[in-house]
C-alpha cells in the first residue's frame, strides 16, 4: 500500500498501477480500472468524427441535410414527371382521344390484362357493364372514361387505377375502349344508362 498526498491507495505488484483507491464507502472500495484501449480509441474516433460532422454540415454548409436532399430529390421529380410529352399532366379535363395504331395497341394489352376480367374480352361485359353498345352508365366521352378509371367505382367493385397505371396508359386504354362501342361480340350484357350521342 502506497500514500500519495494523504490518499492511501494498492498497487499491482507486477505493473506498480494503483488499483482500489482509498475511498471506502460501507465497506465498499473503488476500484480504478483502465478502460480497454480498443474502446478509448473507438471514443476518440466518434468525438473527431462528430466535430468533422458539425464543421461540414451545420458550420460550413458543404453537406446537404436530410431535408434539403429530400427538397431536392422532390424538385427534380416534379420536374421530370411535368415535362411534356410524358402524360402526366393529363386529367380528365386534358384528356384527348387517340386513334394511332401504336396507342390502341398498348391499350388493348392493357385492358386485355386489367379489364377483361369484369368486362370480357371483347367487351361484352360481366360483372361490369357492356363497352360495346351505345349506353352508357358513367358518360360516353373520353373526359367521362378517363375519370372513372382514375376514380373507379368502389360502390359496384371496380378499383381506382390511378396507382397501378400512368396517365399515359390511362389515356390508352380510354381510348381503347371507346374503339369497342358498335362492335356486335357474342352474348353482350343487357344495356345498362343512358344513350350516348
Amino acid at each position: 500500500m502506497e500514500e500519495h498526498k494523504g490518499v492511501h491507495f494498492e498497487t499491482d505488484e507486477l505493473t506498480g498501477d494503483k488499483i482500489i483507491e482509498d475511498h471506502d464507502y460501507d465497506g465498499i472500495k473503488e476500484l480504478d480500472n483502465n478502460l480497454p484501449k480498443w474502446w478509448l480509441w473507438l471514443f476518440y474516433f466518434t468525438i473527431i468524427f462528430s466535430v468533422i460532422y458539425v464543421l461540414r454540415y451545420h458550420v460550413t454548409g458543404w453537406g446537404v441535410l436530410q431535408h434539403e436532399e429530400y427538397d431536392i430529390e422532390m424538385a427534380d421529380a416534379k420536374l421530370k414527371y411535368s415535362k411534356p410529352g410524358n402524360g402526366s399532366m393529363l386529367d380528365a379535363s386534358t384528356v384527348t382521344l387517340l386513334t394511332d395504331e401504336a396507342s390502341m395497341a398498348a391499350g388493348k394489352v392493357i385492358y386485355d390484362n386489367q379489364c377483361a376480367v369484369c368486362h370480357l374480352a371483347e367487351g361484352q361485359g360481366l360483372v361490369g357493364p357492356n363497352m360495346t353498345d351505345e349506353y352508357w352508365i358513367h358518360g360516353c366521352d373520353i373526359s367521362d372514361l378517363y375519370n372513372i378509371i382514375v376514380v373507379g367505382v368502389p360502390e359496384k367493385g371496380m378499383i381506382s387505377w390511378e396507382s397501378q397505371l400512368p396517365p399515359v396508359q390511362i389515356q390508352q386504354v380510354a381510348s381503347f375502349i371507346l374503339s369497342l362501342q358498335g362492335t356486335d361480340p357474342p352474348n353482350p350484357k343487357e344495356p345498362q344508362g343512358e344513350v350516348c350521342n
